[in-house]
């Protein structure tokens, strides 16, 4: 494996100080191709050392907290790597998170400065309200491309156009914030320690409610080395990774952007995701390496325009967020031998909490439904759910992780912490996943289902339990579940049972006061797609809401219509 003129263990490092390293090993090499506009090594460590600068004017120091709210481009890679020059921490926020959820992540990191693209802005408290957010830089999509290209994609998209900017709001534009004079500015920088906080990612973790996972520069890079070495894949710099995964998760984060910049491979991004654009790339940018939750490789498949592409180039395919259905696999994985791959379709199991992958399929030999082996360096084990007992093997409890990519804790919550992150017997910390799996003979791991009932949708977490406080927050509604079903485009639509007070009505018109209402609390992919009005409830034997018997419910719904309109 070709690592940086000799360097192999970087766990000592910062995060900023391993992207130096590959400037100064591979300073012509590609580093980032957004949209066609490509940056070198060199580029991008110049574009790190300066918003570093621009940050510091602001006001930004070590320990200081950034809320990063973008998708996918060179604003979010630059501030990310420059907020760690600074010893500051950056906060990995989703784009579409609602207004209330966004307030709530300022106020439990205390940010004083957020990031974000204009169409978004409004969903940021007042500057100089009772949040402690004081500046928010406003972008778009299109700054980073040339000035006719961005004039052009202004032109035909609205929501690319930057907000106008009214002074003393607090707010600066991108642009603005890039020519501010940091000249006269100290440029000695702190010793970023490698166990210091780096970085926090918000996660609904086991329980549904959001939290700040708090990752150090060793988490990253002790991931990013042992997912690289899992691989097996060598002679990696210069190679393409299809950079598509969002780098609000640290499946993303770490996958598409570090592992990259850790061996200097060029990350291939795009700001939104869609399947023609990533085909589109895929075939004309010849992609090496493609990370990906299961539902992109269905629309790979389907694509037309992917019909007779020449996927020679593609020497590595690895799947996480979610389980992939065995038939769904091996449909891709023929798809790509029969247009020219060698490889074929590797599982890798993780968590927010644990950053990345944990384990991952062999490169030679593959157990149907299994997520592998451990990577180097962690260790799995399966306990008795609720006891830190280990089971024997074959038997299905919750799975257990340890390992040097562990959080530090969730920000501000001691009691959740301890609730997930326990001391065994055997001395080590485990972190308790709250997923229901099992291991083999010879120690690989399968996962069978969240102990918690989390669905999940194109790839992403969804807590029933915070939607439902959201319903029944409506004086109307007397019971809600909100439960998952499968769904060929999302791998699970979310759907919502409520069940109305006496007396009230079941029209159209309360569905849809309803359904603005959780659009305005929730962001938009946890929304549900179907609201289903029932007179009660089933229920189990100790009395809750049997959301099983209204998965069977629905499923005989669904298939009643489909013989009604066929």
């Amino acid at each position: 494996m070709v690592l940086l003129k000799g360097v192999v263990d970087v766990s000592e490092l910062s995060l900023y100080e391993v992207l130096r390293l590959t400037q100064n090993s591979y300073p012509g090499g590609s580093a980032y191709n957004y949209l066609g506009v490509v940056a070198s090594y060199t580029d991008f460590l110049e574009q790190v050392d300066h918003v570093s600068l621009c940050y510091r004017k602001l006001g930004v120091s070590e320990g200081d907290r950034v809320v990063i709210c973008l998708p996918n481009c060179p604003q979010a890679l630059i501030s990310f790597y420059a907020l760690n020059r600074l010893g500051a921490i950056s906060v990995m926020v989703h784009p579409l998170s609602s207004a209330s959820e966004i307030a709530s992540y300022i106020e439990d990191c205390g940010a004083k400065v957020a990031i974000t693209i204009g169409i978004l802005a409004g969903n940021f408290p007042q500057i100089a309200g009772d949040s402690a957010l004081r500046t928010l830089i406003v972008t778009s999509p299109v700054d980073p491309l040339p000035a006719a290209r961005a004039a052009i994609a202004k032109m035909l998209k609205k929501e690319v156009r930057a907000p106008r900017m009214e002074k003393g709001s607090g707010a600066i534009s991108w642009k603005d914030f890039l020519k501010i004079d940091a000249s006269q500015l100290d440029t000695a920088f702190p010793k970023v320690l490698p166990d210091g906080p780096a970085s926090y990612l918000y996660t609904g973790g086991t329980t549904g409610i959001n939290k700040g996972a708090i990752h150090t520069n060793r988490s990253f890079n002790a991931s990013a080395m042992a997912m690289t070495i899992a691989s097996g894949l060598k002679e990696m710099v210069g190679k393409k990774m299809l950079s598509n995964l969002p780098m609000f998760h640290g499946f993303g984060l770490v996958t598409c952007f570090h592992i990259p910049v850790l061996m200097a491979m060029e990350c291939v991004m795009m700001p939104t995701f869609s399947a023609e654009q990533i085909c589109d790339i895929i075939r004309k940018e010849r992609i090496n390496y493609i990370a990906g939750v299961p539902n992109l490789f269905g629309k790979i498949v389907d694509n037309k325009s992917m019909q007779n592409a020449d996927l020679s180039s593609i020497e590595g395919v690895f799947c996480g967020g979610d389980s992939i259905a065995s038939a769904d696999k091996m449909r891709f994985d023929e798809f790509l031998k029969a247009h020219g791959s060698k490889t074929y379709v590797r599982i890798g199991y993780g968590s927010t909490e644990m950053l990345a992958a944990v384990s991952l399929t062999d490169r030679y030999e593959e157990r149907t439904g299994s997520c592998g082996l451990p990577i180097p360096g962690f260790s799995l084990k399966v306990v008795k759910e609720g006891t830190t007992e280990e089971l024997p093997r074959g038997e299905c409890g919750e799975i257990c992780i340890a390992g040097p990519s562990m959080m530090l804790g969730y920000l501000n919550n001691e009691e959740e912490t301890a609730a997930v992150l326990k001391k065994h017997d055997d001395g080590k910390v485990w972190f308790h996943s709250g997923d229901a799996g099992y291991m083999d003979e010879e120690g690989y791991l399968y996962f069978v289902n969240r102990i918690k009932r989390i669905i999940v949708t194109s790839g992403y977490n969804v807590y029933p339990s915070q939607i439902e406080s959201i319903l029944d927050e409506d004086e109307r509604i007397k019971h809600s579940c909100v439960i998952g079903v499968p769904d060929k485009q999302r791998g699970e639509k979310v759907v919502a049972f409520i069940v109305l007070k006496e007396g009230i009505p079941p029209t159209d018109e309360l569905i849809r006061a309803v359904s603005e209402h959780v659009e305005k609390s929730i962001a938009s992919y946890a929304r549900p797609r179907d609201y289903r009005i029932i007179d009660k409830m089933p229920r189990t034997k100790l009395y809750k809401i049997d959301y099983k018997q209204l998965e069977k419910d629905y499923q005989d719904i669904a298939s009643e219509d489909a013989q009604a309109s066929g």
